[in-house]
């Protein structure tokens, strides 16, 4: 009897489709009945534990039995949604203190799991195609802890109402209204602390509130969000109740405690004082060992200590790094030197991806945490600017896009910066359309990473806070992950600077074959700079060169000259990389070809802006005729230009060369060759 009562105040169940009411109540998952997908699991002391600490996954947890949300005598199209009740208990714990991967959603769902849908940005809720359509017959409220602005997010730490989309309806930075007044506290949701979710629809009224409090406050009387909304047309006459979750690059968990549900009527009280605690965060409790080996080591032998002393000495010396006081502000994104040296087995040749003319990048994995990385050690020629210049490593670290390689931190000691990407296991694009690559990307493979790095390029030109001009852009710098996505990679060279305003000058850096003219004469790199670098990765990417091939005859040795040749004979389709054997569409490969000549013009203000290149790819707009604006081999200006660089100067500007092991951050690959200069 004894337990047969803890049962039933711990899990509570009671559906009566006449009424149409259901009541669900987990007050912990300890013998909890959810259908769960993903990552998804139950912990031996009761906690619903979405994601387990493993980056880019997701996790699903729904009620596997359909709920009725509309009237049994109304169809499904046009029945009115009746008012539902939910509140839950959940935490998200990070290995940074500030920084997380991504959040919790709870969802109203067609169906039981999320088919198709994607993890890191994505929550497990959609992909890029089903996001945002009519179809998708999903209601969801996000606590979201990462700031995407292709979703428009307000913050990297908010409440949202979806509907069908990631954008959401409405959102509000994660806090909650004290006391029946409109002050209002923040919260931290990666704060690792246990916070309370209610939600409430009111069918009568069409109003959906959302509320948030820490777990120990009762329930505020001001929601926090308060949407106008009818959600009949969106949900179905059944539908599933449930959580989505999803990390990406970093070390994330995420749990829910308890649960309650209910359908025309409020939600049952969770029970506190029953619910699971969260994993501890911090150092474990001193171990019984060290409690009683403690006097030992105080009555230890003077030799002893001094040998300790001077190991520690030795051990601290070995693993010194420079730290000044204005690093404190950028707390997670500096990793200790310790760490980074254990990840690499001490920065071993086994670990070494590759070698570039400004560093060499090795492979990690942190000793905590088990996160892939690479790390690419460099040198700063000069200690003046080294705080502007961490302060853009950092802000680059900002960074949230689907085709962009995270920067997850840098670490400085004794002269050298080292950077922390996370890792990319099929290395870079380059050694997949040079040369002989044991594996030959598809035509399929080659057009989606090209309209992933024009989605990137125009998030970093327009979508961002700043502009960020890469100032590298080539194949050598597209990562590939592991489903084959491109993702731009080595912010290095990067600069950023306000919108509305003008980049200054700097001196010129990038990789030669990839530089616009008017970079080499004035020294700024814009936006149409990396424009006209982006012209050239297409061309290389479709016809399998190198923008200049010192090997070629002397009227191939200019890839874009050869290109634009023999489109004026009216042959374009015979430049296409042999490697594809003609497995390819032909209207595809001819747009991306004219796309790359148009990038190419040697007038900034002729190129195409990113925004417009990528409407071009996706066939949103019909690209320009060529024959109509009078493209020509001067208007390319592209030969004379290159074959002229030794009379020119060109010599003794900050350029990096391609290196033979220019291969990106992976396994048999290498580094991109450069990567800081002191005009930075």
């Amino acid at each position: 009897m004894h337990f047969m009562l803890i049962f039933l105040l711990s899990v509570g169940l009671a559906v009566a489709d006449g009424n149409q009411t259901a009541n669900i109540t987990f007050n912990g998952f300890q013998s909890a009945n959810l259908s769960l997908d993903g990552v998804a699991v139950f912990t031996s002391n009761g906690l619903l534990k979405l994601t387990n600490g493993t980056t880019q996954e997701k996790g699903h947890a729904f009620y596997p039995n359909p709920i009725t949300f509309k009237n049994n005598s109304s169809s499904s199209s046009n029945g009115t949604a009746s008012s539902f009740s939910t509140t839950f208990v959940f935490g998200i714990i990070s290995q940074y203190s500030t920084l997380s991967g991504h959040g919790i959603v709870f969802v109203l769902s067609p169906t039981r799991g999320l088919p198709g849908s994607l993890p890191s940005q994505w929550l497990g809720l959609f992909n890029d195609t089903s996001n945002g359509n009519s179809s998708n017959h999903v209601v969801g409220v996000e606590l979201d802890t990462i700031l995407d602005r292709e979703f428009n997010d307000i913050n990297n730490n908010h409440v949202g109402i979806d509907i069908n989309s990631l954008h959401s309806t409405v959102s509000a930075p994660a806090s909650y209204f004290v006391n029946n007044s409109t002050d209002y506290r923040n919260l931290s949701l990666i704060s690792g602390k246990p916070m309370q979710v209610w939600i409430d629809y009111n069918g009568d009224e069409k109003r959906m509130n959302v509320t948030l409090a820490p777990i120990n406050i009762d329930r505020p009387k001001i929601p926090l969000l308060s949407l106008s909304v009818d959600i009949s047309p969106i949900v179905k006459e059944t539908m599933y109740v449930g959580f989505s979750s999803s990390t990406g690059s970093l070390d994330t968990s995420h749990y829910v405690l308890g649960w309650s549900f209910a359908m025309n009527g409020p939600a049952q009280e969770l029970s506190v004082s029953q619910l699971p605690k969260l994993p501890r965060i911090g150092p474990k409790h001193v171990s019984k060992f060290l409690t009683i080996g403690l006097p030992v080591i105080v009555v230890a032998t003077v030799s002893v200590v001094a040998s300790g002393l001077l190991y520690v000495v030795r051990r601290k010396r070995k693993f010194s790094e420079e730290l000044e006081d204005w690093e404190s502000d950028y707390g997670p994104h500096r990793f200790r030197y310790k760490d980074l040296y254990i990840a690499t087995k001490g920065f071993t040749d086994k670990q070494l991806l590759g070698t570039g003319g400004f560093g060499r990048v090795y492979r990690g994995i942190l000793p905590t945490s088990k996160i892939e990385i690479a790390v690419k050690k460099v040198s700063h020629e000069s200690r003046q600017g080294m705080r502007e210049f961490v302060a853009e490593i950092v802000s680059i670290g900002r960074l949230r896009h689907r085709n962009l390689v995270p920067l997850l931190g840098y670490c400085r000691r004794k002269g050298e910066l080292l950077l922390v990407y996370d890792y990319m296991p099929n290395g870079s694009l380059d050694k997949f359309i040079y040369d002989q690559p044991k594996c030959t990307l598809s035509w399929s493979q080659r057009f989606r990473v090209i309209k992933g790095v024009a989605s990137c390029l125009f998030y970093l030109h327009e979508e961002w806070e700043q502009v960020v001009i890469h100032r590298d852009i080539k194949a050598s710098n597209v990562l590939l992950d592991a489903d084959f996505n491109g993702r731009v990679g080595d912010f290095g060279l990067a600069r950023l600077y306000d919108h509305g305003t003008d980049p200054q000058t700097t001196h010129v850096v990038g990789t030669l074959g990839y530089l616009a003219p008017e970079h080499t004469r004035t020294g700024k790199a814009t936006r149409s700079t990396d424009v006209f670098a982006f012209g050239a990765f297409l061309l290389e990417v479709v016809c399998g060169r190198r923008p200049i091939d010192l090997k070629a005859s002397p009227e191939d040795m200019i890839l874009v000259d050869m290109v634009f040749s023999h489109w004026s004979r009216g042959e374009l389709i015979q430049v296409v990389d042999p490697k594809l054997d003609g497995d390819y569409d032909p209207d595809q490969v001819e747009l991306v070809l004219k796309l790359g000549l148009l990038c190419s013009n040697a007038e900034p203000e002729d190129r195409p802006t990113m925004r417009q290149s990528l409407q071009y790819l996706e066939g949103v707009l019909p690209l320009p005729d060529l024959s109509s604006l009078s493209l020509s081999s001067g208007g390319l200006a592209f030969a004379n230009r290159e074959r002229s660089v030794s009379h020119e100067g060109f010599s003794d500007l900050a350029i990096s060369y391609p290196s033979s092991l220019d291969k990106g951050f992976s396994h048999s690959s290498s580094a991109a060759e450069s990567i800081i200069h002191v005009g930075r």
